[in-house]
């Protein structure tokens, strides 16, 4: 069975589990948590960043090499189009996906945890303890400001941040008024690294991730619940809905702890 190295709340993780699902390829997934497990990653992939995919004695790091990897591997459904004018822009829209989403709504996820302590306790575990929650809760948001500018996300940093998100999700709500995917009349990579890439702006709305129950739906206020933007989310939704395997809360279903032979 496949095995993909991962972390629950990570965009990048979360794109490639939209793959291997579409796909329909059933997988494990195990939690590399920073630290110990890190130092174990670098031992079985060379770097230390997830998502790592595992397919026998094949390793592959890096979403878009997995991404690749998997569309080689596993031809159909392909995810990558044959046509080179959609190949093109599939290639151009995961890149963007990347490297504008996934870099630029960290840092404005960043600043939305340092401005509202209700969001910062809700992505805890619901496991937390209350004592842990309410010292979470009670941290001020100007101490994490200034923690923000030592991590390189001070105010004028996730400014720029936010405004080049709202770009792009005007962007993507135009591409989609009149189109059912970016790329062509299927779903492709590029459809599959936007929707993940854009989970700390608005979280799926549905049973998708071993989150909190009372994160599903929610986001980042002024984006996730601003109506400019609603074309995208609900093509989101339904992209989720259409293929996202739902997470089964189960003892034995959740990922398992990183353990390398």
């Amino acid at each position: 069975m496949l095995e993909l190295y991962q972390s629950e709340l990570s965009h990048y993780c979360e794109k490639i589990r939209l793959v291997l699902d579409y796909k329909g390829l059933e997988y494990r997934k195990i939690e590399v948590t920073p630290g110990i497990d890190q130092v174990e990653l670098y031992r079985l992939s060379g770097q230390r960043q997830v998502p790592v995919l595992k397919d026998g004695n094949r390793i592959v790091a890096d979403s878009t090499a997995i991404a690749r990897y998997l569309d080689q591997a596993y031809p159909s459904p392909a995810i990558i189009p044959g046509q080179p004018k959609q190949r093109g822009l599939c290639w151009l829209i995961e890149e963007w996906a990347d490297e504008s989403i996934g870099v630029q709504s960290r840092k404005v996820a960043f600043a939305a945890l340092s401005a509202s302590p209700e969001f910062r306790k809700s992505v805890l575990p619901t496991s937390t303890p209350d004592f842990i929650k309410s010292l979470v809760e009670a941290v001020p948001g100007e101490f994490l400001s200034i923690l923000g500018l030592g991590v390189g996300a001070g105010p004028g940093v996730t400014k720029a941040a936010r405004s080049a998100i709202e770009q792009g999700l005007e962007s993507l709500s135009l591409l989609l008024l009149e189109s059912p995917y970016l790329v062509a009349d299927h779903p492709t990579l590029a459809d599959f690294a936007v929707a993940g890439l854009t989970m700390y702006i608005k979280f799926p709305d549905g049973p998708y991730l071993n989150i909190p129950a009372q994160l599903r739906g929610k986001g980042i206020p002024g984006l996730a619940d601003n109506l400019a933007y609603e074309t995208f989310f609900q093509w989101r939704e339904k992209l989720y809905t259409d293929y996202r395997k739902p997470f089964i809360s189960t003892v034995n279903s959740g990922p398992t702890s990183i353990q390398i032979d």
